[in-house]
């Protein structure tokens, strides 16, 4: 290992994830089970645990063909239990 890559102590990492439809798309996340904690400047992070993302007012098509989130849970059935029926 690097000297640089042993000094590094990473605390966060955040993926900024692009909204075709900002209003939308935090409607979405928050339905999943996302809190939304905090939004300014075009960009609103989510997190469900201590899992964080930044949603950004902002679309370019390429990068959102492109980006792909991973989301690992211990169970896939929990929030749709938890999901008020419409």
């Amino acid at each position: 290992m690097s000297t640089a890559a042993a000094a590094l102590q990473a605390v966060e990492i955040k993926a900024f994830v692009p909204a075709k439809d900002f209003a939308l798309s935090k409607r979405f996340y928050a339905d999943l089970g996302f809190t939304q904690r905090s939004e300014g400047g075009g960009v609103a992070y989510f997190c469900v645990g201590d899992c964080p993302f930044l949603l950004q007012d902002f679309y370019e098509q390429a990068l959102a063909e492109n980006l792909v989130m991973h989301l690992l849970v211990t169970d896939v059935h929990a929030g749709a239990r938890c999901r008020p029926s419409r």
